[in-house]
């Protein structure tokens, strides 16, 4: 049987991340599995601790360690870059793909690519994150030219907490941000339980929403070569036209 095996680095506090991508990818069994490789991430600071956690070594041990297992296509499953500078995931992916062969991506260049293959340029941002890193990610998508229209934030520096926060909290704060009319907007956190709420939302606001998990989902599927709309019921990402692979 052919296969299609997709490796996730996953944050070793992250509990949504796992059974999401299962559930997204639910369909396409058993021809299609993700799998995943932790590495440690325990809070989400500018302190130097917490920003040493992202240092690309252990990323590039698990995908080597995730690579014994033949996969097609590996994702560093986090937002890191977001806070850190996108410049910052793109070395990730040479590096990845330089010591595993392996065609590589992250949830924040999907992220980037879904934006500006639907030219969004007014963007409204739901995060979990404390208040500088949340400013930090804000200045660098100004910088990349997307204007920050609205957006909510949590104040809590998690990891494992994030996966805390019910879908009601996050479809509030969805919904405040929808008030500042942006052509998106994304949950950007892959421990936020986003993705079950963004059809519904989608409907009720008529705006489309990307979340963290579904983006890294949808363009692992394009770099194996696979359809995203094959997968159905969870949001206009992986319906848009725009965004076909």
């Amino acid at each position: 049987m052919e296969r299609t095996l997709i490796g996730m680095l996953t944050p070793s506090s992250n509990t949504v991340l796992e059974p999401y991508t299962s559930v997204l990818l639910r369909d396409l069994l058993p021809r299609v599995t993700a799998h995943f490789q932790r590495f440690t991430v325990k809070e989400i600071s500018m302190r130097d601790e917490a920003l040493a956690q992202f240092d690309p070594a252990p990323l590039l041990e698990a995908a080597q360690l995730l690579n014994d297992a033949r996969m097609n296509v590996i994702a560093w499953n986090g937002t890191s870059s977001s806070w850190l500078g996108f410049e910052s995931d793109r070395r990730l992916c040479r590096s990845i793909t330089e010591v595993t062969g392996v065609p590589a991506t992250t949830s924040v260049l999907a992220l980037n690519e879904a934006l500006a293959r639907t030219q969004v340029t007014r963007l409204g941002l739901v995060t979990p994150y404390l208040d500088d890193i949340q400013a930090a990610i804000v200045a660098n998508y100004q910088a990349e030219g997307i204007e920050v229209v609205a957006e909510r934030h949590l104040n809590d520096r998690g990891n494992f907490s994030f996966s805390e926060y019910d879908e009601q909290t996050l479809a509030d704060m969805v919904r405040a941000v929808a008030q500042s009319r942006p052509e998106a907007i994304t949950i950007l956190c892959t421990n936020l339980r986003g993705a079950g709420i963004v059809p519904a939302l989608e409907k009720e606001l008529g705006i489309p929403i990307y979340d963290s998990v579904s983006v890294t989902v949808w363009k692992t599927l394009a770099l194996a070569g696979l359809d995203p709309s094959r997968i159905k019921g969870w949001g206009q990402l992986f319906q848009d036209s725009r965004l076909a692979a």
